[in-house]
């Protein structure tokens, strides 16, 4: 059984509980059948960190993007962007999006502009998109309509089957983190339900969201596992079901 974490922040995590080691935290992963991992880039300021990551260990991957709500670094072009993305490690663009939960949707012009520069880089390069999205799910959807967004994966999924359907519809997966095993999330494993198993994603957006039954320590991407559990309950199958079927999807859709 092998399981991809679709989306992590491994330049984030603290290595400190894992003797300061890439190598060991990646091992401790293994233990729990986690073997890839996309290495997700948040700002420019960063990017040599994520993408140093993705040379030189086989099994990381790594994206290039502006995260929606970074607004002290670096602002980059489609050209940057497009620069950036040109070398086999780097499968994605993002992440990006739209995400109104510190600001005023009507002050928010400059996510939107940021959010259509990706799209623009993602469709010209043909690398997916990841796409966040927090308390600005219509306007998301909106911007990936008219952008014509054409292929990548709604990350951390967190909202209604309105908004997955319509993502589904633009051809995008769906992926889910360890908020679907919160106690508070009854509404969001009725739509981890319905995703079509070809669409599915498991994340664990570590150092963040870490699930039961570790909620309230640090994260890290061996805990993938507990989410393709729990999707698994979810979807009324088996774990080892859930990996085979997110596996496949990740390289179906990052074309690894």
């Amino acid at each position: 059984m092998k399981i991809v974490d679709s989306h992590c922040h491994i330049d984030r995590v603290d290595l400190d509980q894992f003797g300061g080691s890439v190598e060991s935290m990646l091992a401790h992963a293994g233990d729990l059948s986690v073997d890839t991992f996309l290495c997700v880039c948040i700002d420019l300021e960063h990017f040599d960190d994520v993408f140093s990551l993705a040379k030189s260990h086989h099994q990381i991957y790594a994206s290039v993007g502006v995260h929606p709500t970074e607004q002290d670094g670096k602002d980059p072009s489609i050209e940057e962007l497009l620069a950036l993305a040109d070398h086999d490690k780097i499968i994605a663009i993002g992440e990006t999006g739209l995400d109104y939960f510190h600001i005023e949707k009507d002050t928010a012009d400059w996510q939107r502009d940021r959010f259509r520069r990706h799209i623009a880089a993602s469709n010209q390069s043909g690398k997916p998109m990841i796409i966040h999205t927090r308390d600005a799910k219509a306007d998301t959807i909106k911007v990936m309509q008219e952008e014509k967004a054409q292929q990548g994966v709604m990350h951390c999924f967190a909202e209604d089957w309105e908004t997955a359907e319509a993502a589904l519809d633009l051809g995008f997966y769906i992926s889910f983190s360890g908020i679907i095993t919160f106690k508070s999330a009854d509404a969001l494993r009725e739509v981890a339900k319905k995703v079509p198993a070809d669409r599915l994603l498991v994340e664990t957006d570590s150092p963040y969201l870490t699930p039961v039954p570790y909620r309230g320590k640090p994260n890290s991407p061996a805990y993938t596992y507990y989410v393709a559990e729990k999707l698994a309950e979810i979807r009324g199958t088996s774990v080892s079901d859930i990996a085979q079927t997110t596996t496949a999807n990740f390289k179906q859709l990052f074309c690894v």
